[in-house]
């Protein structure tokens, strides 16, 4: 290998990387979000998986999340703010690893790009504490909407529609 392509190839790595680290620094700046608490009231009042995915856009194993395989009726709010994200109705088995929706909540998600893998992913987030979710994908059900929204179980709380028996 010559000379430049090894600093073109060192040049192109550390865009990646500094790509990344931007990423985090930045993440939940651009908006001013309603709802606020200091990264210490995050850490003490979210486990600490949540807190991961949520405040650090951590993502969690796939097939390793409680409503991964979740069929109860209701709402999937977000876990750090109480803030309804998704209907029960609109999810999916996808077999990706996470539980997946079609649609979101109206005014419910904020889309952001995340460069953390090198390339560009639309990432979603909590449109009332900026809270990390997961990310949209172009491959959900071509009969609906299309939308493949992946998203961290860590993220989500379930408030079920059904009465207690």
């Amino acid at each position: 290998m010559k000379i430049n392509q090894i600093i073109i190839l060192l040049i192109s790595f550390v865009l990646i990387s500094c790509s990344g680290l931007a990423q985090e620094n930045k993440f939940n700046k651009k908006k001013n979000y309603q709802y606020k608490k200091t990264d210490e009231e995050w850490q003490s009042t979210l486990p600490k998986m949540s807190y991961l995915v949520l405040r650090k856009a951590a993502t969690e194993y796939p097939f390793t999340g409680k409503y991964n395989k979740h069929n109860g009726q209701g709402v999937y709010q977000c876990i750090g703010c109480g803030n309804p994200l998704y209907e029960s109705n609109n999810k999916y088995e996808s077999n990706c690893g996470w539980p997946s929706f079609d649609r979101a909540v109206e005014n419910s998600i904020d889309y952001d790009v995340d460069y953390k893998l090198g390339y560009p992913r639309t990432e979603l987030k909590c449109s009332n504490c900026g809270g990390h979710l997961g990310h949209v994908f172009n491959d959900g059900p071509k009969e609906t909407t299309g939308k493949r929204h992946c998203i961290n179980s860590a993220a989500l709380n379930f408030i079920s529609n059904e009465k207690e028996k």
